[in-house]
């Protein structure tokens, strides 16, 4: 004997799932537009009332990474960590009072080895370098293909604010 064409229970699992969906699409449709309830609550300025300066807005929620880096370069022998150190604060003076989220190091050298060991030697001096900069920043050493050492390409990516 054959087994019925139609068994109810094979629909069983999708009839969950699309109440499932509805049930998602009920609770994002329930939520309010909170810009709508702020600009409610503020009363309409008349035309005799002159504009308050105010300060700058405070950004609301998380803070993002911007998704074009800051690049720089800098140049110094391995292994010299004063002058590495003096060539990174040069290199990022003009972004002083941004924070970096990550940053992506790129020694160069011939030998791969050696130029991951050289990002990773100025990668362990950005904190010093620029300790309110690079507090808490992700870095990674990469190698770039080159004949000449002691050269470094630094991809920095801030937060928005």
């Amino acid at each position: 004997m054959r087994a019925p064409r139609f068994n109810p229970l094979h629909l069983a699992g999708w009839l969950f799932a699309d109440m499932l969906l509805v049930l998602a699409l009920v609770a994002m449709g329930d939520r309010g537009d909170p810009l709508a309830a702020e600009a409610a609550a503020r009363p309409a300025a008349s035309a005799s009332a002159k504009p308050k300066p105010s300060a700058t807005p405070k950004p609301k929620g998380p803070r993002a990474v911007r998704n074009k880096p800051v690049t720089v370069s800098i140049d110094a022998a391995p292994g010299d960590r004063q002058r590495i150190e003096q060539r990174l604060r040069a290199a990022t003076a003009a972004y002083r009072g941004r924070q970096a989220a990550f940053v992506l190091t790129f020694g160069r050298h011939a030998d791969p080895g050696a130029g991951g060991a050289y990002a990773h030697e100025v990668n362990s001096l950005l904190a010093k370098a620029r300790p309110e900069m690079f507090k808490g920043a992700t870095t990674r050493d990469f190698w770039k293909g080159g004949s000449s050492s002691g050269h470094a390409d630094i991809e920095i990516y801030f937060y928005t604010y």
